[in-house]
């Protein structure tokens, strides 16, 4: 979690909850429609991803007091389906100069921490407080623990926290799961600025163990952030691999901050990578997915699941939304394959998104009235065209690009006309992705919501993401080719119901 102060500090007794402003709606001209965005105010990082008791529980970096980064506390949100979301008041506050930054949350099946009551599972947040630097003291990053009997509806903070405390600045954002290799709680918490991924384990949650640690690898031009550690099956099989996210800002690969994962196995204290320490792999090719964490105690038979922030450092205080700042991508669905590349990580919209769907049209090479939130899948043999795609969200000179470009062998979104772009020079782009195509044919799903595009190509193989900011009257959709003749193109369409006017 990037740390920034922006403006002045205000008092804790003028927190807002959820709710509290009942005039405010969610039909803004950039408000997205089935994406989480908190109702007012500012969000960055999804923490603490649990599924109990049939809600999916996301949490995140929250400014109770405006649309800029500051007073981090936890919101709190919950869904039963992924789409339609519940906000709820502020589940853990700032507290005597104590802001609460990015962590995690397990379910304590067992008791293990002595929380739980009545010989029911309890949840279970671990967190980094970050303390401000004084006249004789520098910023301090620790980890915390606070526990919940209800659901997470009220939290109670551990009276000894610090549970893990190195007397660092930059020691952050733990990522917590239950081990069955090692029968203990494990934990992944990065060293932003020695490119490090420290591992403990606990048997209580309450007292750490070091046993060893990742990095550096990988990219390392900006500060590691956000690890998660997970495990994922191979090719559909009982086989399965252990995967290591890693966030970076900056430097990324669209600049700004993104996210690298690396694959390999974990033996209970130790990750080991599989691939050569130089070896790159970029979850996202976008500028607008970082921080992308997955749910904890999902049922067994579920593949993995994902959210990320959908937002760049860059430029994350200037997007031109109100009255929030901030949002969620689409929930995601996680597999590894085989490809002659080696052992990838795809990602798929979950299933739910369509219930969302109203009436299927087929496309061919242009669309009208399409509206700013739909899904769009489309075949597109390539032929002899050089660079060919397709404009969504166009109108009279404004367009966001979706294509791939034969000569330099990529896909890419580019958003340098989608609208406004002029409040921050980083965010007029062209974003790329190394793809060799299967068959000369492109593959797209395309997920357009409002102020987003959400592209998977070949079923998730790679994945692109960015904000977009079209004005009302852009809802073309238009197929375009360059430099040679494409094949017969096709393509079927559908307009998204939104989750916030629908009921659950």
């Amino acid at each position: 979690m990037k740390r920034f102060l922006f403006a002045a500090l205000l008092p804790l007794c003028v927190l807002l909850l959820p709710g509290q402003n009942s005039t405010v709606g969610y039909n803004q001209a950039f408000r997205p429609q089935f994406h989480f965005s908190p109702r007012v105010h500012w969000t960055n990082d999804p923490n603490g991803l649990v599924f109990f008791e049939g809600e999916y529980h996301l949490f995140y970096q929250y400014n109770p007091f405006g649309d800029v980064w500051g007073h981090m506390s936890w919101g709190h949100a919950v869904s039963r389906d992924l789409l339609h979301w519940d906000e709820l008041p502020v589940a853990l506050p700032e507290e005597n100069g104590v802001m609460i930054f990015t962590g995690s949350v397990v379910i304590d099946h067992t008791n293990t921490s002595g929380f739980c009551l009545g010989g029911k599972p309890c949840m279970v947040a671990v967190w980094t407080g970050f303390t401000a630097k004084t006249a004789t003291k520098p910023d301090l990053q620790t980890q915390n623990i606070a526990y919940s009997n209800d659901r997470g509806r009220t939290w109670t903070k551990y009276r000894d926290n610090p549970v893990l405390n190195l007397n660092l600045t930059d020691f952050r954002d733990p990522k917590v799961f239950w081990s069955t290799q090692a029968k203990q709680w494990v934990m992944a918490v990065s060293l932003p600025n020695d490119h490090k991924i420290l591992i403990y384990s606990s048997a209580d949650l309450k007292h750490w163990k070091r046993l060893s640690e990742f990095g550096p690898a990988g990219a390392t031009a900006g500060q590691w952030e956000c690890p998660e550690l997970f495990e994922v099956p191979l090719d559909g099989k009982p086989e399965t691999r252990w995967i290591l996210k890693v966030g970076l800002n900056p430097g990324a690969v669209a600049g700004g901050s993104g996210e690298q994962y690396f694959i390999g196995h974990f033996d209970g204290q130790r990750f080991t990578d599989d691939n050569p320490p130089t070896t790159t792999l970029w979850t996202d090719y976008g500028k607008d997915c970082y921080c992308a964490l997955t749910f904890n105690n999902l049922p067994k038979t579920n593949p993995p699941l994902t959210i990320g922030w959908m937002s760049n450092w860059q430029y994350a205080r200037d997007t031109p939304t109100s009255p929030f700042r901030g949002q969620m991508t689409l929930p995601r669905k996680l597999s590894l394959r085989t490809t002659p590349d080696g052992i990838r990580l795809f990602q798929q919209p979950v299933d739910a998104l369509s219930t969302l769907r109203e009436a299927r049209l087929e496309v061919h090479e242009k669309m009208e009235n399409t509206g700013h939130q739909f899904q769009f899948s489309s075949m597109l043999p390539l032929g002899t065209a050089q660079d060919a795609g397709w404009k969504v969200l166009a109108n009279n000179g404004t367009y966001t690009s979706i294509g791939y470009d034969k000569q330099k062998g990529v896909l890419y979104v580019d958003r340098t006309h989608s609208g406004n772009v002029s409040f921050s020079k980083d965010f007029p782009a062209r974003t790329e992705a190394p793809l060799k195509l299967n068959g000369n044919t492109l593959r797209l799903n395309i997920i357009v919501d409002r102020d987003s595009v959400e592209v998977f190509a070949d079923e998730g193989r790679l994945t692109i993401t960015n904000l977009v900011f079209a004005p009302a009257g852009a809802d073309k959709l238009e197929f375009y080719a360059t430099d040679g003749k494409p094949g017969v193109v096709s393509g079927l369409f559908w307009k998204l119901k939104s989750t916030w006017l629908t009921s659950h």
